[in-house]
């Protein structure tokens, strides 16, 4: 007998069965309509939400109505100074231009031997991208630009029928301007890409992050409110998560109780990650008691503890004592897996008789370095919320196992 789990954990693993999404489907496939690109993706959402994997979904629905596709995940690195993002981009067009010929005519002539013309045949790839670039005068944009325009034009001269290539770029939130360094990468990215779509090249970019990254690039520019469309992800609903459950396991010789799908809705919140995590967890639990004839049933707080050990504790070991005082706080809120505000903390932090209490000027402090831990994010209406999912509970589990609260 085959007992083998079917199911994935990972980061940006594709799960046995995407559930649910359907929206986000949708309106990508509004966004491929546009023969005048006036609106690039931004794909956002907590940790653990799925982002990645959608992204990746995206791809073949691109590639079926004729766009190409190119992109990688942004590292740190590409974001540190403007050639950097501009190598980047050609290094990740050259992909697919690189095997489309160009002729380049040279004349050449020996003694009084009459001066005769040939043709080269090159290639449109990464050394000729960069060689525009380089060559071309100005600043960074006016390269970057040209060399973009030129790859296009040669595509249509090329007779290479696509409605326009995708720019797909995940972990977009490490991108940022440097003002102390003189160096504006982001705000080369989206005047380049700004300037080109107005010309009516079909150049669209694709990027996917933390809720951190369109606030970033609003801040960069406040014209790419309107240049980009948001999908923010969220959980999955009840409905969606018994199906991520119940499909992978069609056609498997042990399937998972009514009870056991009530359980693992319950504990994962809806958040993809979790639901593929528990149901691993479980499943391997599950085969284990089968194949040695003993009760089957679901360890809840075996389960939350491997969750706690292997998701949470990593990202709280990040904050100090007095921090963590402060998530405990916001934990203790009614909104505090929404969004939440500096004088809902402040108050709330008033109401605990055994709490040093925080000021305004404290909270805000003590936010900011937790935004750069990873740990907080702040929207772009001032409100707040917690960057990882469910973390309120996981602190409120940790005060309760230290006998506090």
């Amino acid at each position: 007998m085959n007992l083998s789990n079917p199911f994935r954990p990972g980061a940006g693993h594709m799960p046995p069965y995407l559930a649910g999404r359907e929206a986000e489907k949708d309106e990508f496939l509004k966004l491929l309509s546009q023969t005048t690109i006036m609106q690039n993706l931004v794909l956002t959402g907590l940790r653990g939400v799925g982002k990645t994997v959608l992204s990746e979904t995206f791809k073949p629905l691109a590639q079926g109505s004729g766009w190409l596709w190119v992109g990688t995940d942004l590292s740190e690195t590409a974001s540190i100074s403007e050639e950097n993002i501009a190598i980047r981009l050609l290094t990740d067009l050259s992909l697919i231009t690189s095997s489309i010929p160009i002729g380049v005519e040279t004349s050449h002539s020996i003694g009084f031997v009459q001066e005769q013309k040939t043709h080269e045949f090159k290639t449109l790839n990464f050394e000729v991208l960069v060689g525009i670039y380089k060559n071309t005068p100005g600043l960074p944009t006016d390269k970057l630009k040209a060399a973009l325009e030129t790859a296009w034009n040669v595509m249509q001269r090329s007779g290479i029928s696509k409605k326009g290539i995708i720019f797909a770029y995940d972990e977009a939130q490490n991108l940022s301007d440097h003002a102390s360094k003189e160096q504006y990468p982001l705000s080369l990215l989206l005047d380049t890409f700004q300037s080109i779509q107005r010309k009516g090249i079909p150049f669209m970019l694709a990027l996917t992050g933390l809720p951190t990254l369109f606030p970033t690039l609003v801040e960069a520019r406040t014209y790419a409110e309107r240049m980009f469309r948001v999908i923010f992800l969220d959980k999955l609903n009840e409905q969606d998560v018994k199906v991520a459950i119940t499909k992978p396991l069609e056609g498997h010789p042990m399937m998972l109780s009514t009870e056991s799908i009530d359980i693992i809705c319950k504990i994962s919140g809806g958040y993809p990650y979790f639901v593929q995590f528990i149901c691993r967890e479980v499943y391997d639990l599950f085969i284990n008691q089968y194949e040695n004839s003993k009760p089957i049933s679901v360890p809840q707080q075996e389960i939350i503890m491997k969750l706690d050990t292997d998701f949470f504790a990593g990202r709280w070991a990040r904050a100090t004592d007095r921090q963590r005082d402060l998530l405990y706080v916001v934990a203790l809120l009614e909104n505090c897996d929404t969004e939440f505000s500096v004088q809902e903390i402040l108050e709330k932090s008033k109401e605990l008789e055994d709490a040093k209490p925080f000021s305004a000027s404290h909270i805000n402090q003590m936010l900011s370095t937790l935004i750069n831990s990873g740990l907080i994010y702040k929207n772009r209406y001032g409100k707040y919320s917690f960057a990882v999912p469910l973390l309120g509970q996981f602190i409120l589990r940790q005060k309760s196992q230290m006998g506090i609260g």
